[in-house]
């Protein structure tokens, strides 16, 4: 069978990850059967570059009975158990389980390997534990995980992910100082990984801009861009690349999106009695100012309330008027009512939707309304689905700002509060908007008419 080195496997493995060509072509280009190049990008998905490392060792009982107890229990192959075990070779997977089934679990125990009587003792002596000796010996070692935990201190100042490149060029940095023998165990990576590295160090790195780029993304979006809006983001720039690779590149950098959606659910409720549901879940819009949601959210910082009263446009995702009470008054809803009507031009008769809120029941908001000719229109009781967009946008405001950001103080929230509504409306990009934002989708399709 051909041997194939470890620079091959992976440049095999990152062509198919980039999704240009498929397994076929790729195994057709380095000479590899289809199946085991399968094989090889299952192992990195699952284990990254350490499903590659060799590994010299008796595997111990107890992990041969957990792969095999893994196969009875969820019922996976022989191919399966090796996969998720990080197991070079399926078939000693196989040979496990027919010892197991043969001759019991003493057929696990692992043998011990050539003749012990004519093994020669080539193990150094250790200094007595106390001595001179040991005591200079483990001086140089604290000497040396102060000096490798502090350069790797300052590569994890941005709060992102430490990878085995950047441990690898700590490792280069204080090989002069110290064995590499000796940092590659306090760094906790095989030999064979920080030489890769290192080599991969001196080829030039034809995607140096692209990271750079990518970086700069994540780093104007404060973490909330994941591998697909940044791809987006990169394509609006004119950088036509594919978001596999685009995540790849992510992985490799320890860049992360800090943001983690909740999900909304409830019940089906009554129809309201002050106005019907006219929206019934229809939340595309073919123009703006044809579709309204709105509602209200609460704040808790510092033992104090802030309260937030948006109206979000259904055509673009845009919030159009906005305004924050620390008491819910009335007045948190006229306000933003009264902003919002600006936005109005002639002939604009939107929906505006909202639930059934104490706020939208009163005969002063009705009469609002029908000044303007807007038709009033509610969820029904407790079914927060009717209004799922908005729902949406203070899920997404308070992922990305109140559980992202840390806070001196109220007054310190709401100017934030103020420049991420900006910031949503100017700036964040959306897929389903073309990869453009609330704002830019508007003016776009207003020149284009």
């Amino acid at each position: 069978m051909t041997k194939y080195s470890l620079e091959t496997k992976l440049e095999a493995i990152y062509a198919y990850l980039e999704g240009v060509e498929s397994f076929k072509d790729i195994a057709g280009k380095y000479s590899v059967n289809i199946t085991m190049l399968k094989k090889w990008v299952a192992k990195y998905r699952e284990h990254g570059l350490a499903a590659f490392h060799k590994t010299y060792t008796n595997y111990p009982v107890e992990f041969k009975m957990d792969v095999l107890n893994y196969i009875n229990e969820m019922g996976a192959s022989i191919d399966e158990a090796a996969l998720a075990f990080n197991i070079p070779a399926s078939t000693t997977v196989g040979n496990w389980k027919c010892l197991f089934e043969t001759q019991g679990i003493d057929a696990l125990q692992p043998k011990t390997k050539g003749r012990s009587s004519m093994k020669k003792e080539t193990n150094k002596a250790q200094p007595a534990e106390g001595s001179e000796e040991a005591l200079r010996a483990e001086i140089e070692r604290l000497r040396m995980e102060n000096a490798y935990f502090k350069k790797v201190e300052c590569l994890n100042s941005r709060k992102r992910k430490i990878t085995e490149q950047d441990k690898a060029q700590v490792i280069y940095e204080l090989r002069h100082e110290f064995k590499v023998i000796d940092l590659v165990k306090v760094a906790g990576i095989a030999r064979s990984t920080y030489y890769y590295w290192i080599k991969q160090m001196n080829r030039p790195d034809k995607y140096k801009e692209v990271k750079e780029l990518i970086n700069h993304i994540f780093e104007e979006h404060q973490g909330r861009y994941g591998y697909r809006r940044i791809t987006l983001e990169l394509r609006n720039q004119g950088l036509q690349i594919n978001h596999k690779t685009v995540r790849r590149l992510m992985n490799e950098m320890g860049l992360k999106c800090l943001v983690r959606m909740k999900k909304y659910r409830s019940y089906r409720g009554q129809v309201g009695k002050i106005a019907p549901n006219i929206l019934e879940r229809e939340f595309k819009a073919s123009k703006p100012n044809e579709k309204w949601v709105t509602d209200v959210t609460e704040f808790h910082l510092h033992g104090e309330k802030l309260y937030l009263s948006t109206i979000l446009d259904l055509y673009n995702g845009e919030i159009i008027a906005f305004n924050t009470e620390k008491r819910p008054v009335y007045p948190l809803v006229s306000k933003m009512l009264d902003k919002a009507f600006k936005r109005l031009n002639d002939g604009d008769t939107p929906i505006l939707h909202s639930d059934q809120g104490w706020h939208y029941q009163m005969k002063q908001y009705q009469h609002a309304l029908k000044e303007r000719g807007i038709t009033q229109s509610m969820s029904r009781k407790g079914n927060c689905l009717d209004n799922a967009v908005m729902e949406n946008f203070f899920g997404l405001l308070k992922s990305e700002l109140l559980y992202l950001k840390e806070f001196e103080s109220m007054q310190h929230f709401k100017v934030e509060l103020e420049k991420y509504i900006y910031y949503y409306n100017h700036k964040r990009i959306k897929a389903k908007l073309k990869g453009m934002s609330p704002v830019l989708y508007r003016t776009h399709a207003q020149v284009a008419a």
